[in-house]
């Protein structure tokens, strides 16, 4: 039988839990064994938090009235045996709604009055101001009270013209798009601008994120939905109702917002809802699957899409079926179907990643942690034999040994002006990395952009600022590209030469690779250019619209530029705590030396005893070495078991 969506994720959710206690343990016996230093610490302390704190964001996207809230009741929350989201005939969620889970805040609703529309702020800055949102305490252990308080999503204020214009919803030249106006000259709009559910679902608890969006009208007058929570969502289920099809309005939400050239196959997932409304007792099973196949595949034509990526599915059959125990019912609504894409695209697309990186950084911290343990084999070595040239010779050898490491030492010692000179030159050209991938770089290369959007009236050239901005968003990555390219150049040949002359194992960390960040500007330059069409000209004139796309697009870029320091920073970590660690360790080996030479100045059985534990060293060095392969390959090994269990849900899928 199929894995089910829910439960892969409980399988995914358990591996990271497994992993993120392994790679603890790991990093405790690293520390008790002196062989981690700042980067590796660092290292680890980044793929641990990425185990424990990885988001799967799934957003359901679609026009109103297409069964959308229904549909995650039936995937998400059937085990409550009842509705939780408001899922009533009509509109029902009003404004976007998010639900996940953070044990730093108590259960509860958060709502973002719509008035904040009026102000320039971007929602990620209002996340930060929680006193600004109204809060609704939820107990999780009540499912009536739960659905009582998520009614709130579907909230409307009652507002004058005026007022609708002010806020976004109101649109003269495109009447197509407006609210409905009443009798009394009002214009209903969403009560709340945004909604943050935290509840300690299951599934929410590992990490799952449920994006539910409003109809078209909403979507269009909030950018920052669109450019930056949408395409970050790792899947997209589009919904249509199975009865009509692909409608006007749905062409194009899909056209304008969905559209993901260089997204996998398995990332954006088209529903047809409702089939039940098709199940006439006038046709035989026969003609009504006929029916069904037919709008299926018109759909996918329409659409540019595979046929196996559009799925009929009664997602209020699915959840009475699941609330009732109905396996007949379950298997006619074809919500398990859905389910497996869902487990297929999105956990297979997660675990892929995840695999990369705990692959990449685990075998780095391996070759790290040993080479390590080989300085001091090394070191041991030279000791062996420097202690057992001493057997047979007189003090007077013994003193002349003794004088030669310490001359040894003093060589060394005055070897630190040179490393300091190259550390010079390192961070001078980092300096030049970090200010092309500053803050205040990114403001000054988004001021004509800023300029041009925030211009009065219609913004005939906002295209090619547009344009102009991100190729040199481009050109300032390739600047700090190529900086960090002659960086690595520089620390390979310093590394090389430090290798040669004092016996060092040094090895230039695998440069940051901001190529990828270039490519995720690619991407959000296509996710805004959506609104710079003649569709959009009427939009982009109010000044309101105007600040909070241009705020939008800075939350994203901002992301991406702090993200690319971090990785270069994590790269410079590495240099410097590997030349610091290797510099320690010789400084230790010195101290070694002399030791040994002191304690056989000493006593005769000095040295016997000095070469014993020498060789209990290396003894020990050995079982280090084997519990580090030992312990690195248990969480290689658990990846590819996550990897073979995926592979093998799939062939049983098929």
């Amino acid at each position: 039988m199929a894995t089910s969506f829910n439960e892969q994720f409980d399988q995914h959710g358990a591996w990271r839990r497994e992993f993120a206690l392994r790679l603890k343990l790991l990093s405790e016996w690293l520390k008790d064994h002196d062989l981690i230093d700042s980067a590796v610490e660092e290292r680890l302390r980044r793929l641990e938090s990425q185990m424990r704190t990885d988001k799967v964001m799934v957003a359901f996207v679609a026009e109103f009235s297409r069964g959308k809230s229904e549909l995650i009741n039936a995937i998400f929350f059937a085990g409550y045996k009842r509705r939780i989201m408001p899922a009533s005939a009509g509109r029902t969620t009003m404004c976007p709604t998010e639900l996940g889970y953070d044990s730093e805040v108590p259960p509860c609703l958060r709502l973002l009055p719509i008035e904040t529309r009026l102000q320039t702020q971007p929602l990620m800055e209002w996340r930060m101001v929680p006193e600004k949102w109204h809060r609704v305490d939820l107990d999780v252990n009540d499912p009536a009270q739960l659905a009582e308080a998520f009614e709130k999503v579907s909230e409307i204020n009652r507002v004058t013209l005026e007022q609708a214009r002010a806020l976004g919803f109101w649109h003269d030249d495109a009447p197509e798009d407006n609210p409905m106006m009443g009798a009394d000259g009002l214009v209903e709009v969403p009560r709340w601008r945004h909604a943050l559910i935290n509840i300690a679902h299951p599934l929410l608890k590992q990490g799952l994120v449920i994006l539910d969006t409003p109809g078209l009208n909403a979507i269009g007058a909030e950018p920052e939905l669109t450019v930056n929570l949408i395409p970050q969502a790792h899947a997209v289920v589009f919904i249509l109702a199975a009865d009509t099809g692909v409608t006007k309005s749905d062409l194009a939400i899909w056209r304008e917002h969905l559209i993901a050239e260089d997204e996998g196959a398995d990332s954006r997932l088209v529903v047809l809802n409702k089939i039940d409304t098709m199940w006439d007792a006038l046709s035989t099973p026969a003609q009504v699957q006929a029916q069904i196949d037919r709008q299926r595949s018109t759909t996918a034509e329409i659409l540019g899409l595979q046929e196996h990526q559009v799925i009929p599915v009664s997602g209020q059959k699915g959840l009475v079926a699941k609330v009732n125990n109905n396996a007949e019912l379950l298997k006619a609504s074809q919500l398990p179907v859905l389910e497996q894409a869902l487990a297929n695209g999105v956990m297979g697309q997660r675990q892929k990643i995840l695999r990369g990186s705990v692959g990449t950084n685990i075998s780095e911290l391996r070759t790290e942690a040993m080479r390590v343990l080989g300085i001091r084999r090394r070191d041991l070595a030279e000791q062996m034999v420097e202690l057992k040239g001493l057997r047979g010779k007189n003090i007077s050898v013994i003193k002349h040994m003794r004088a030669r490491i310490e001359q040894e030492q003093a060589d060394f010692d005055a070897s630190g002006a040179k490393i300091h000179a190259v550390r010079s030159v390192h961070l001078k050209l980092l300096r030049d990395v970090f200010n092309l991938l500053g803050t205040a770089t990114l403001k000054s290369e988004m001021a004509e952009l800023t300029t041009a959007l925030r211009t009065p009236g219609l913004k005939l050239g906002v295209r090619k600022a547009y344009s102009q901005t991100f190729d040199r968003l481009r050109e300032g990555l390739r600047k700090a590209e190529k900086v960090s390219g002659e960086i690595q150049t520089m620390l390979t040949g310093t590394f090389r030469q430090l290798n040669a002359e004092y016996g060092f194992s040094l090895q230039a960390p695998r440069e940051p690779d901001l190529a990828r960040y270039e490519r995720d500007l690619d991407l959000v330059e296509r996710s805004h250019n959506q609104y710079l069409g003649v569709s959009n000209a009427l939009r982009l004139a109010q000044p309101e619209f105007a600040d909070r796309l241009v705020r939008a697009l800075a939350t994203r870029l901002r992301v991406i530029y702090e993200s690319a320091l971090g990785e270069v920073e994590l790269w410079n970590k590495s240099a410097a705590a590997q030349l610091d660690a290797q510099l320690r360790e010789r400084r230790r080996n010195f101290g070694r030396r002399l030791e040994a030479i002191e304690r056989i100045q000493q006593a005769a059985s000095g040295l016997d005893d000095r070469i014993a534990e020498i060789q209990s060293q290396e003894n020990a060095l050995d079982s280090l070495d084997a519990k580090l392969a030992e312990l690195t390959t248990h969480l290689t090994n658990s990846s590819m078991a996550a990897r073979n269990a995926h592979a093998e849900a799939l062939k049983t899928a098929a």
